[in-house]
């Protein structure tokens, strides 16, 4: 049976949680399309995007939890599904960019920065279409990394055109577009400032080698979040969080994709190279933990209050969170542990048959011009992955964005970025064996 083409007037939503291998044959894989409302979406780490320092604890990615996510479908599944993947020759559309010069930008709320006075305005696209003349319709509508999934791979596996030129997922589902094939090859040459200012930890990924099918447009760590002062006591390992005095005061994340990393990190695991015993070998000692009732209960983004109120004294956390949270609660510390910790991106990515893919190229040239990234880096709690746009901020007469450039959970010192490393993305074939085991321990 043919995943295509659906009924006139029904909205097709899969969900990726339940069919990453899409990209395997029938025989191989079971498609599961549901109707209705998908289940409650996962965490996706997204602070909340503000200009300064932040008065409010409340961080982006709490504000998506409340949008939800729903959509309606048909329930197909079944054999003869052809395989979702599509050939490099198959992806490339007519490029109408020199005629047409207009791009269709697909971002997270908040995600951007925006005029003080007037939200609906954004400084630095509107400086980018008054200097090249090139429109950008840009839309707020990634809410989840699963269910944008769901929302665009209908087209995509079907060889359509999606309607967008550009947009940004979290490299772990970034991993799944590219071995679809669902994402175009940029032309580098026509991308100095990308060349040029990329940060070299974040140039090289085990799924995009040399980062030919994705751009970082912001970057962050999973790490340690604690409040010393109520803790009366320093955190500088995983370990310190399975101490008697932090017992039924520890949370971890429930995502698989975001929370095995630092554990693994902390047994001394190459992030980049793990393996299946690794994972199994997580797992054990979470779920020891869980019986033993240390940990108080695995968490989304909702962590933040339980952190902020004292609920918690000890958490696995987002820099971008931690530092909206240190506004109004200086006590609480965000810690890379000596182990290490795992940075990730989000990441820009052109479709394919995109309309406009030149314009999208020199849409992300731009926001790695040092000037451009250090603006929206004021604006954004994350890592910055302009190094060069640190230089910028420091040179700054506004003392708020200069103190930005010391901000090690923007711009990481060296002795940070040694204890930093990208881990490598689980694979089709693993995915839907460990998330039954995770999702078994952690209640999902």
């Amino acid at each position: 049976m043919s995943p295509g083409p659906f009924p006139s007037g029904v909205d097709v939503v899969i969900d990726s949680r339940t069919c990453d291998g899409i990209d395997r044959v029938c025989g191989r894989s079971v498609y599961r399309w549901t109707v209705g409302p998908l289940p409650a979406p996962s965490a996706d780490r997204h602070p909340a995007q503000v200009r300064g320092t932040p008065k409010n604890p409340m961080s982006r990615r709490s504000l998506l939890r409340a949008f939800g996510a729903t959509a309606a479908g048909v329930t197909l599944a079944g054999c003869g599904v052809p395989a979702a993947y599509v050939e490099p020759g198959d992806r490339a559309g007519r490029d109408t960019s020199a005629r047409d010069h207009t791009l269709h930008f697909a971002n997270w709320p908040l995600y951007i920065d925006t005029d003080d006075e007037d939200t609906s305005k954004r400084p630095t696209l509107d400086a980018f279409s008054k200097r090249t003349g090139i429109s950008v319709t840009y839309t707020e509508e990634i809410n989840d990394n699963d269910e944008f999934f769901g929302k665009i791979s209908p087209a995509l596996m079907n060889h359509q055109e999606t309607g967008r030129d550009l947009i940004v997922i979290s490299d772990w589902m970034a991993a799944r577009f590219v071995r679809l094939g669902w994402v175009q090859e940029m032309d580098r040459a026509k991308q100095p400032n990308v060349a040029k200012y990329l940060d070299p930890q974040l140039r090289s990924p085990a799924f995009d080698k040399g980062r030919m099918h994705s751009v970082p447009w912001q970057s962050g760590i999973t790490g340690i979040a604690y409040n010393r002062k109520k803790l009366g006591r320093e955190i500088k390992h995983l370990s310190d969080l399975w101490a008697d005095d932090l017992r039924g005061k520890v949370t971890l994340l429930s995502g698989l994709d975001e929370s095995f990393a630092l554990l693994m990190q902390s047994n001394g695991v190459d992030i980049t190279r793990w393996k299946r015993d690794d994972f199994y070998e997580v797992c054990d000692q979470v779920e020891k933990l869980v019986k033993k009732r240390h940990i108080r209960r695995f968490t989304g983004n909702d962590y933040i209050k339980d952190l902020s109120t004292g609920d918690v004294l000890a958490c696995q956390a987002y820099s971008g969170d931690v530092i909206q949270l240190q506004a109004d609660n200086p006590e609480i510390e965000f810690v890379v542990p000596e182990e290490g910790a795992e940075l990730w991106a989000e990441s820009l990515m052109i479709p394919n048959l995109a309309r406009h893919k030149r314009n999208a190229e020199k849409l992300i040239d731009y926001y790695y011009e040092p000037e451009v990234a250090a603006e929206l880096a004021t604006w954004v709690n994350y890592v910055c992955p302009v190094p060069a746009a640190r230089e910028v901020l420091a040179s700054s007469k506004d003392e708020e964005a200069a103190a930005l450039a010391e901000d090690p959970l923007i711009f990481p010192d060296d002795a940070m970025r040694k204890r930093l490393a990208i881990a490598r993305d689980i694979t089709s074939e693993e995915r839907t064996e460990f998330a039954k085991k995770w999702n078994s321990i952690v209640g999902l």
